[in-house]
């Protein structure tokens, strides 16, 4: 199987930036989509952006010009670049990796807190 770290999280001020980054690991693979879901507190888990593994993006209306999603392929991670950072950002972030070799799944990372003070 794959597992998947995240990292980056932290706490910011409105405005500012943070990069997130997550590695995937294990015995060889192949990844087709990779992407990050949030969760913030009682809401449910929302798709803020994902790549292919042919590089075509796609980003939550809510993020579209502040973030940006990016990944290289030979390393097997992904990154979330987040510039202007509201409060309603604040969540929890979590690494996907969609498997297709040797077996289809789904993988998660174990999530990084984001946390934006106004």
């Amino acid at each position: 199987q794959v597992q998947l770290v995240e990292s980056g999280g932290g706490l910011v001020q409105s405005g500012g930036s943070l990069k997130l980054s997550c590695a995937a690991s294990g015995s060889s693979f192949t990844i087709d989509d990779m992407g990050w879901y949030r969760q913030a507190p009682g809401k449910g888990r929302e798709l803020v952006a994902s790549v292919t593994s042919g590089g075509i993006t796609n980003y939550a209306d809510s993020v579209k010009g502040r973030f940006t999603i990016s990944r290289d392929n030979a390393e097997n991670t992904v990154s979330l670049q987040m510039n202007s950072l509201k409060p309603e950002d604040t969540a929890v972030y979590y690494c996907y990796a969609d498997v297709i070799w040797p077996a289809i799944s789904r993988n998660w990372g174990p999530g990084t807190q984001v946390t934006v003070s106004s």
